[in-house]
Order: structure tokens, then C-alpha cells, then sequence
């Protein structure tokens, strides 16, 4: 049996357009795609320097084709004056408390300082020399000094009145000069007495004050203390708001770095994806014209001839040929 096949082919344009297609996609397919421009790109270890020339072309080419995207690559819009004010406020407000609370600090240890080494017990001797007058020698020297000097005068008035009386060195008279003597010892000693017992009440009182003053100068720093460190308290209050509303505006700016970055990585993909994208829309135009002129394949099936066909025909065939000899 005999086939007969018929095809019905598209215009020619048609043709050159569907082969047109397969050249650039076969085209298209062996060149690699490349986001960073020429200038980013480096040779991998291994590769070939034809491979890398390749993607050297291709990011010579993603700069142009960058470039002139670069009126459709999208942007953002940048931080208003205000969002940035209110930043600048918000971040100043941050820590500012802490100087209240390092003077509150200082103020604590000014106040240990001043109490330190108080003992309210018994005065010790260490302490007593030291809230001594330091002239209390010179004060007791000159005191007994004075005190012989009268003696002397006294014990020569006795001498003088014996003297005169006629008795100087009789047993009388030099009892009257023993017990002259031994009262004035007594008196000077007594007299030595009181002037230490003076100097120990001075320094205990000495000691008394000095403790009083430590205290209200330890009270007075910790009472500054207190009130910075309520200063303090109340800035971080007001801080701590300040931190959340720079914790809304961190979170804003890093909204704007990524809305950036978006934005920078899709204008990197338009740049890069272009061609395939040209391509795409240049093939469904192909196709869509190949729809309105379809092509078309026919075949016919036609029988074999029969024995007996085949020899009329070769009976007709010799016919033919006897005739023609005449």
C-alpha cells in the first residue's frame, strides 16, 4: 500500500521567525548570569579562562543594561526631618540618668569616708594625743613656771619676815619653811593635775564634736545622695520610655535598610534577568503569530494494484509502445 503525505507549511516569515527563536534561545542558554558588574567580578579557582571571560562580557553587559534601567529601578523613599529629630531625642534620653546615679555614688562613699575610723567607745590613747591641743606642754611649762616664781617670792617674804624677827634659822622657822615648801609641792601638783585634766576634757570635748560633725557631714552626703539618686530614678522613668520609642524607631530604620536592600536587589534582578525576559516576550509573540498560521500534515493511503491490474497495465504499456513503432 502506497502513502501519500501532504504538508501544508506557514508563510515564510512564519519560518524565519520560529528559527529566529531557537537561535537566541540556544543562544541565550549558554550565557551565565551574572549580578555584579565587570568590576566585581574575579576568576574561581579552576576555572577556565574562556568560562571567565564569558562572565566577564556578562557583567560588562549587566553595567549597560543597568544603567539604562536606572530611571525604571525602584527606590525609597528616605527618613523624614522629623522621624529623624525624634531619633536624635531618643537617643540622647539614653543613660542620661547616669550621672545621677554615679554622684549619688560618690556621695555614698564621701559619706563612708567621713565616718570611717569613728569608734564611740572609750577615748583611746592614740586619740587622746591626737585631739590634744598641740601647745598643751607649752601651756602646763608656762603655767608651773609662773606658779614657782610665786613660790619663790612667797618663800622669801617668810625668810625676809624671820629676818626681821631674828628667828631666820631657828628650829621654828625652818618648820614654817618645810611646810611652806611641802604645801606649795602639793599645790603645784595639784595645779599640774588640773591643767591635764583641762587638756583631757578639751579633747574628749574635742572628740565629741569631731564625731557630731562626721555625722552630719555623713548625713548631709547621703541625704544629696538620696536626692540625686531620686533624680536619677525619675530620668530613668522618663528614659524608659524614651527607650521603647527607640526601640519602635530601631525597628523603623531597619524596616528602611531592608526596604532598600529590596529595592537595590531588585533592581540588580531586572538588570540581570532582562534578556531572558525579552526573550520570553519575543517567543510568545512568535508563538502567538505561529497560532494564526498553523501548519498541517495530510496523508493518503493508496492501495497496491492488483495481478491482474498490473498486467493491463503492462499489456497497455506494450500497446503503447507496438504503436508507436508504426
Amino acid at each position: 500500500m502506497a502513502i501519500t503525505e501532504t504538508r501544508q507549511l506557514p508563510p515564510q516569515f512564519i519560518q524565519d521567525l520560529g528559527e529566529d527563536l531557537g537561535k537566541q534561545i540556544i543562544a541565550q542558554s549558554g550565557v551565565p548570569v551574572v549580578a555584579p558588574g565587570a568590576a566585581g567580578i574575579t576568576q574561581f579557582a579552576g576555572e577556565s579562562p574562556e568560562d571567565f571571560a564569558a562572565r566577564q562580557e556578562a557583567g560588562r553587559r549587566f553595567d549597560i543594561r543597568q544603567q539604562n534601567l536606572a530611571g525604571l529601578a525602584p527606590t525609597v523613599a528616605g527618613q523624614d526631618r522629623l522621624q529623624q529629630q525624634a531619633q536624635q531625642v531618643a537617643e540622647a534620653g539614653i543613660g542620661s540618668f547616669q550621672p545621677f546615679l554615679q554622684r549619688a555614688e560618690a556621695a555614698g562613699t564621701a559619706a563612708q569616708t567621713a565616718l570611717g575610723g569613728i569608734s564611740t567607745g572609750p577615748m583611746t590613747t592614740a586619740q587622746t594625743q591626737q585631739f590634744m591641743s598641740p601647745f598643751q606642754s607649752q601651756v602646763i611649762d608656762a603655767t608651773l613656771a609662773e606658779f614657782d616664781r610665786n613660790r619663790a617670792i612667797q618663800e622669801q617674804k617668810i625668810r625676809d619676815q624671820q629676818t626681821s624677827l631674828g628667828v631666820l634659822g631657828a628650829g621654828r622657822a625652818g618648820v614654817q619653811l618645810a611646810e611652806f615648801g611641802t604645801g606649795a609641792a602639793r599645790e603645784r601638783a595639784l595645779l599640774n593635775a588640773q591643767l591635764l585634766q583641762q587638756g583631757f576634757q578639751q579633747a574628749q570635748a574635742a572628740r565629741q564634736q569631731d564625731i557630731a560633725n562626721r555625722f552630719g557631714l555623713a548625713g548631709a552626703q547621703q541625704g544629696l545622695g538620696s536626692f540625686q539618686a531620686g533624680l536619677g530614678a525619675q530620668q530613668q522613668a522618663f528614659t524608659g520610655r524614651d527607650v521603647s520609642q527607640l526601640g519602635t524607631l530601631g525597628a523603623i530604620n531597619q524596616a528602611q535598610a531592608q526596604a532598600e536592600a529590596d529595592a537595590q536587589r531588585e533592581a540588580a534582578r531586572q538588570a540581570a534577568f532582562l534578556p531572558q525576559q525579552q526573550l520570553d516576550r519575543y517567543a510568545a509573540q512568535v508563538t502567538g503569530l505561529m497560532g494564526g498560521y498553523p501548519g498541517g500534515v495530510q496523508q493518503s493511503f493508496v492501495p497496491n494494484p492488483t495481478p491482474l491490474q498490473t498486467a493491463l497495465g503492462i499489456g497497455t504499456t506494450l500497446a503503447g509502445l507496438y504503436l508507436g513503432r508504426d
